[in-house]
């Protein structure tokens, strides 16, 4: 399943995401990064009931880390 380009936020909104998520990283620090990033994934995942888009996801992102 590849993942659908809509509905999607604007550049202006996506990089407030950005920010606000490198924000929060920075104030809660590497110990609880992990936890708190899959909190995130699994309350948006959530919120999008639709498993199979979470699916496509979760593999399209792994696929795009450097080797």
């Amino acid at each position: 399943m590849s993942i659908s380009k809509q509905p999607s936020l604007s550049i202006v909104d996506l990089e407030l995401c950005y920010d606000r998520l490198a924000e929060t990283l920075d104030e809660i620090g590497t110990e609880q990064e992990s936890l708190f990033l899959t909190k995130l994934v699994l309350y948006l995942a959530n919120q999008t009931a639709d498993g199979a888009l979470v699916e496509a996801a979760i593999a399209q992102c792994r696929r795009d880390l450097p080797c």
